[in-house]
């Protein structure tokens, strides 16, 4: 089983349209509401093809109610802790060359005891949990260890811990000691504060993180697949899309094919590209299940 946390959820709202003019009247060729939220995201992948998963969260408001509704019509078992705030909206803008336009809301603040609740429901989780998996921005009023703190809990219990988050957060989940770090191409090279302009940089600053703490490293890089550096080594894959529709969740379905194939070595990677790539071809933020992936497609590099 594994457990999801994220700080800072949404309802993800997806408008697919021909073309994005500024100060225009623009008409949907279709529209998607989904849960949203990294952690939300792998939750909703890991379920989809079988593998059971809790998210906890935080919830707050008529978008909270109604996130937690989505999610349990998805059959996402839900640990929501009710905040004061109220749960943030997010709206995407796909264009059919595969653009991506994101307006994203900061989200509500969190307290320091709203937190502290979250924490224990995770602890409590953890006991039987093979994996926490803890995603996405730290919300308004929690510092930037925020993910760190639960990290290190965590770690002192003997629970493997994967971080995707960005900036500050991300370093700090570093130098925590996470199992397990998911950042992407641009994450990556805020975080060290180097331009990454090939491969070897790429690989370059995932060493860095390693160094800082972290154990693994999965490095999304869009197009261009993923890298995966770890103590065996350096492997890189890719797995091509025909006809890309939305990008938005494509890294957290990577992140939870790669946890659902044991999280090590090329066929962690390979599973991993295969769920990220799928979920690029479906619109909004859905996320893939077994009659979506095409594992014939990816290609792993030494």
């Amino acid at each position: 089983m594994i457990v999801t946390v994220t700080l800072n959820p949404s309802l993800d709202r997806a408008v697919e349209v021909d073309s994005l003019g500024r100060g225009e009247v623009i008409r949907a060729a279709a529209a998607h509401l989904d849960p949203g939220g990294k952690g939300v995201n792998v939750s909703r992948a890991l379920l989809a093809n079988g593998v059971p998963s809790v998210a906890v969260l935080p919830s707050g408001g008529d978008e909270g109610n109604q996130l937690i509704r989505l999610l349990k019509a998805e059959g996402v078992e839900v640990l929501a802790v009710p905040i004061s705030g109220r749960t943030r909206s997010n709206i995407t803008l796909a264009e059919p060359d595969g653009t991506v336009t994101k307006i994203n809301e900061p989200g509500p603040a969190m307290c320091r005891a709203e937190f502290d609740e979250v924490i224990d429901r995770v602890l409590v989780q953890a006991g039987g949990a093979d994996w926490v998996v803890l995603c996405g921005s730290v919300p308004p009023g929690l510092p930037a260890d925020a993910y760190a703190q639960l990290c290190r809990k965590l770690r002192a219990a003997g629970v493997r811990v994967a971080v995707d988050t960005s900036g500050p957060a991300l370093r700090e989940a570093a130098l925590a000691g996470a199992t397990l770090l998911k950042p992407n191409r641009d994450e990556l090279a805020e975080v060290v504060g180097t331009p990454l302009k090939d491969l070897d940089d790429v690989v370059d600053a995932a060493q860095r993180l390693r160094e800082w703490g972290a154990g693994t490293v999965v490095a999304s890089l869009g197009a261009d697949g993923a890298v995966l550096v770890d103590a065996e080594g350096v492997r890189t894959g890719t797995c091509p899309v025909a006809r890309p529709r939305s990008t938005v969740g494509a890294g957290d379905a990577l992140l939870a094919g790669f946890l659902a194939a044991g999280a090590q070595g090329a066929a962690a990677l390979a599973e991993g590209l295969a769920w990220g790539a799928a979920a690029v071809s479906l619109p909004g933020s859905r996320m893939p299940g077994p009659a979506d992936l095409r594992r014939h497609d990816v290609t792993i590099h030494p």
